[in-house]
């Protein structure tokens, strides 16, 4: 049997190759491997006797995407620990899923991918393909906790940690503030709090179509899978739903308030202060947002202002969605690492060092967070925002975090139930299927 090797052990072992290393570092960019199936087979021992090991993101911000930062943080990490080679591939959310399966099935995983509880976890950590981070968690814990208890439970399954979680954020909407202005229904969102009941949400949509300045009041996106978190949020908050059980067990959207709610949204689209699109995703929504086609988006958070800040000519005002009450539960986002488990304990340590640099190393943490656009998970890391040029759009998000809700996408089933999801709205928002029919059978197929 092998040995697991301790990190203390792991770096002495590996410094001694360290000079090599940096000679090698200084010459070698860290690039992109040429293909994604090719990126953890590559991985292992160096020439110079060091490590190599493979790192794979999701678009997160700066750490993936069309600006990604990567070759920064990786130099940053090799300024510290040159004895470590990092090969990276960045992924998208159109075929980022099937790329990491094809990879598990062909038994050539990265050695750190970077996404959510949702695939760290209930996917990939539930099919024990991970490895358990619990000792990354000793120190920091307490501090992560500080900020939401809700982060520490999603990133554990039956007491293993499968997650190392570097950032949050809540998600939100996201109103054309002039075509509001101009229409005259500013005076239904309470603008100290960025709040909104589900009547004045109404009124709001019906005097924005009655107003002509939009050709759309709102769209409700119906295809795909990305932005789920938008609809989702916009159909629980309206009469105070929930999506699962509180043991995120079950999936709970044909209960009487998230049907009265599909029912109202329905209703809503009839009377075209609204508009449903079977074929639109998350992406087409917000571009037409962008573009000042719709006067709403149901899918906002810092890293989609970013994003289309070149585009938009109006000014992008963040909304809590709103709520029967006037008290809104946002869906959140948790972004961290993850190890699979290659067998090679050098490279988990070699992966546990790179983790442990970029979240807690007291030059690199809060640099770290901002290039994901989001939140630091830890308490002592603070307003990781000020003093820079981002402050004020950050500061915009960061009145909403109080509005955090149950994070419940560690359920089961996760990325059947999505899919569920769209067809449901597609059924119900285009079809005309009765509410309560099409949310029996989302709540039937997804529970299973």
């Amino acid at each position: 049997m092998k040995r697991a090797i301790s990190r203390r052990d792991f770096l002495k072992v590996t410094g001694a190759v360290g000079a090599a290393s940096l000679l090698a570092a200084c010459g070698d960019k860290a690039a992109s491997s040429t293909a994604a199936s090719t990126a953890g087979s590559t991985a292992g021992s160096t020439a110079a006797g060091g490590v190599e090991i493979s790192l794979w993101t999701y678009p997160i911000g700066s750490w993936g995407g069309t600006t990604s930062k990567l070759d920064d943080i990786i130099a940053a990490f090799n300024k510290v620990h040159p004895e470590i080679k990092v090969t990276y591939e960045t992924l998208d959310y159109q075929n980022g899923d099937n790329l990491v399966t094809s990879a598990i099935t062909a038994k050539e995983t990265p050695d750190i991918i970077m996404e959510g509880p949702e695939r760290l976890v209930s996917n990939w950590g539930a099919n024990n393909l991970m490895v358990d981070l619990s000792d990354l968690w000793t120190d920091t814990q307490d501090d992560i906790a500080a900020v939401s208890e809700s982060v520490v439970s999603a990133c554990q399954l039956n007491g293993a940690y499968y997650e190392y979680p570097l950032c949050m954020t809540t998600h939100c909407m996201a109103i054309n503030y002039e075509v509001f202005e101009k229409a005259g229904a500013l005076q239904y969102i309470d603008e100290a709090t960025r709040t909104w009941t589900t009547d004045d949400f109404v009124k709001a949509m019906e005097t924005v179509r009655d107003s002509g300045l939009a050709a759309v009041p709102g769209i409700l996106y119906c295809g795909g899978q990305g932005g789920d978190q938008g609809t989702r949020a916009l159909v629980n908050n309206l009469y105070s739903g929930t999506y699962t059980n509180a043991d995120h067990t079950e999936y709970t959207a044909n209960s009487p308030e998230n049907v009265k709610a599909l029912e109202l949204l329905k209703s809503m689209v009839d009377n075209r202060s609204l508009n449903a699109n079977a074929g639109f995703q998350a992406s087409d929504e917000l571009q037409q947002f962008a573009n000042g086609t719709a006067a709403v988006t149901f899918c906002w958070n810092a890293s989609n202002k970013a994003q289309y800040a070149s585009q938009v000519t109006f000014t992008p005002y963040a909304m809590a969605f709103p709520s029967d009450d006037g008290v809104p539960e946002l869906c959140g986002g948790i972004w961290g690492f993850g190890i699979f488990n290659n067998g090679d304990d050098a490279r988990i340590e070699a992966a546990k060092t790179f983790i442990q640099f970029v979240c807690d190393d007291e030059s690199q943490a809060a640099e770290s967070v901002r290039l994901t656009g989001f939140f630091p998970v830890r308490d002592s890391l603070g307003d990781v925002y000020a003093g820079t040029d981002q402050a004020e759009q950050m500061g915009e998000f960061a009145s909403l975090m109080p509005y955090l809700g149950d994070y419940y996408n560690v359920a089961p089933n996760w990325t059947a139930q999505r899919q569920n999801w769209f067809n449901m709205l597609q059924e119900i928002m285009v079809n005309g299927t009765p509410a309560q029919e099409a949310a029996d059978a989302f709540v039937a197929a997804s529970n299973v």
